[in-house]
């Protein structure tokens, strides 16, 4: 089974790639596992351009098929911030509950029907072979809640309101959220990349044997 780099080292986003990519046909690795360092200036301007880099670093530094994503959530009412920036708001060293005060204290005149918002994740896979780089997105759409709630997920989960489901993402079992979370849309399209991937990869296989 060929490997593949899940270039990050996030134990909240390796334990639903881990679920995703079930089944993928892909035995999964991490930086840890290999023993290098992946960190990248995240300098691109769009979340795609962001886990390209990523993608391409984690290529070239391993020679395994590597897979990043960059995501983040945009709030209307502030003008589609924290966005690229949501793993670095307030700083980097910030954490989640004082992001969570900062987001309710400009939220605190917006009315709940203004308080539109939407999760965003664009996922690369990098072939070290060809360097070529293949994306794919996903989206989903929400409020943000008047306090976090939920044990669940990570990140903004607590905050981000799912009215279909009456929940914050961090409400939702886990195997609702891999259903309906902006990564596991994003998901989707990379099984269909990695797929392909896996066929050529095994023809040229056969070819050698």
């Amino acid at each position: 089974m060929p490997r593949l780099l899940l270039a990050t080292n996030n134990f909240g986003k390796l334990a639903e790639y881990d679920v995703l990519l079930e089944g993928c046909g892909w035995e999964l690795v991490t930086p840890r596992d290999l023993g290098i360092d992946l960190e990248v200036d995240e300098t691109g301007e769009t979340y795609e351009a962001n886990a390209t880099m990523k993608a391409r670093r984690g290529a070239q530094a391993s020679g395994l098929v590597t897979l990043a994503d960059d995501s983040g959530i945009e709030i209307e009412a502030m003008g589609g911030e924290p966005g690229l920036r949501s793993a670095r708001f307030l700083g980097e060293h910030a954490s989640y509950l004082e992001r969570f005060a900062e987001i309710q204290r400009r939220l605190a005149k917006v009315p709940r029907e203004r308080r539109r918002a939407r999760f965003r994740c664009a996922i690369a896979v990098a072939d070290p072979r060809t360097g070529a780089v293949r994306c794919a997105e996903g989206e989903v759409f929400g409020l943000i809640a008047g306090a976090p709630r939920g044990e669940g997920g990570f990140g903004y989960d607590p905050i981000f309101w799912v009215p279909q489901h009456s929940a914050t993402m961090a409400e939702l079992p886990e195997y609702q959220k891999n259903i309906i979370s902006h990564r596991a849309r994003a998901a989707a399209g990379a099984r269909q990349i990695l797929k392909e991937l896996l066929y050529e990869h095994e023809r040229e296989q056969g070819a050698r044997s």
